[in-house]
């Protein structure tokens, strides 16, 4: 894994051009007003990784509206070695609304590509009501932490969506072959476990971290898979469940052909987080007790990443102080700190970030352009 030290957008969001050089590997804070463009760079960051980035935007949904010009985000990384590699991203020039991926000015055809060099996990305002929301956005927000853990597990989410995709128009028209039916299914039984046993694994993993802190402002979570294909795998082996799922998806052809998708399978999964000290769901917790956990299980997936890879991976923290009490912030800013990690905080106001001046690189957005600060 590697370091950002410069990034560079075109015709991105509400920005023409703009650079950021000279990128220090610990604490970074954008602050400015809100609507300057904090968040943009933050996923513009993030679209150096696999995946569609913070807000998991289609392709043409971060083109500068006024451009005549497709957009393109450059990053350069520096690995652990010192070596120099150069990502870029953009929207594909050729009209398809798709991104085109390049490693030092190769054109390469997968996203997993990027996960090669560059690994990154983030926060949003909009991942408060995680706890509350749908088992959706949980699923997506753990399979983001997998992305970042095994960058394998991209495509085997792709593949699997694809396969019941194909499946369920088949069904829906009435007119599937029996022998690509089964095709299909075989195809999305044997994906469906490969994605479940790696959402286990990374849970047990994480749970480990998490139990690896005795940080009282971030408290411990107890996490758990919840799904019939990761209970099964967690009673009987692997070519055992393939079979049974296989089997269930072949009988359930003419209930899916009415609902549409499938009953079973690991895009019906959720992940569930108790408050391991009150021994309480998250969704039940105060606000400020499930942004606490929200942010323990992002230390903690840092900290396994470390673990594992020798460096964790890029932070992108977009507002994540504005609900912190000082004593919070403090203790979240000094944890960063110790982690080493290279940690992007955005901030509407610069008196949030006070205890790090002098510990972190400032710099200011507005107007749509990026300015240096002295910390």
């Amino acid at each position: 894994m590697g370091l950002l030290k410069k990034i560079k957008l075109h015709n991105f969001r509400c920005y023409e051009k703009a650079e950021i050089s000279d990128i220090s590997a610990g604490l970074i804070v954008l602050s400015g007003a809100n609507g300057a463009g904090k968040t943009n760079i933050l996923e513009a960051v993030s679209l150096l990784t696999p995946g569609r980035g913070l807000r998991s935007s289609r392709a043409t949904e971060v083109q500068k509206h006024d451009a005549s010009q497709p957009w393109a985000v450059s990053g350069t990384i520096i690995s652990n070695y010192g070596d120099e590699t150069i990502l870029g991203t953009g929207l594909d020039p050729s009209g398809a609304e798709k991104r085109v991926i390049r490693i030092n000015g190769s054109s390469v055809k997968s996203q997993g590509s990027l996960g090669q060099h560059l690994s990154c996990v983030w926060l949003t305002p909009q991942m408060d009501r995680l706890f509350m929301g749908s088992s959706r956005e949980r699923r997506k927000f753990l399979d983001r932490l997998v992305f970042a853990f095994d960058s394998g597990h991209s495509g085997r989410v792709t593949r699997y969506k694809n396969a019941l995709s194909q499946r369920s128009k088949l069904l829906r028209d009435g007119n599937g072959d029996n022998t690509w039916l089964s095709s299909l299914e075989q195809q999305m039984a044997e994906t469906a476990i490969a994605i479940a046993a790696a959402r286990l694994d990374f849970a047990t993993r994480l749970q480990a971290a998490c139990k690896n802190s005795d940080n009282e402002f971030f408290p411990l979570a107890r996490l758990k898979v919840e799904g019939r294909i990761e209970e099964l795998l967690e009673s009987a082996p692997a070519l055992e469940v393939e079979d049974l799922f296989k089997l269930d998806l072949s009988q359930s052809r003419p209930r899916d052909a009415i609902t549409g998708g499938a009953m079973v399978g690991p895009h019906k999964s959720d992940l569930a987080v108790i408050y391991d000290a009150k021994n309480m769901p998250a969704d039940q917790c105060s606000t400020g007790e499930q942004k606490a956990l929200l942010i323990g299980l992002i230390l903690a997936h840092s900290r396994l990443i470390k673990a594992e890879r020798g460096s964790p991976p890029i932070l992108l923290l977009d507002e994540v102080a504005a609900h912190l009490d000082e004593a919070r912030r403090a203790a979240l800013y000094g944890i960063l700190q110790d982690l080493g990690a290279q940690s992007w905080l955005t901030g509407t106001d610069r008196n949030l970030f006070t205890a790090i001046e002098g510990k972190a690189q400032f710099f200011e957005v507005k107007d749509s352009s990026v300015h240096a600060l002295n910390s």
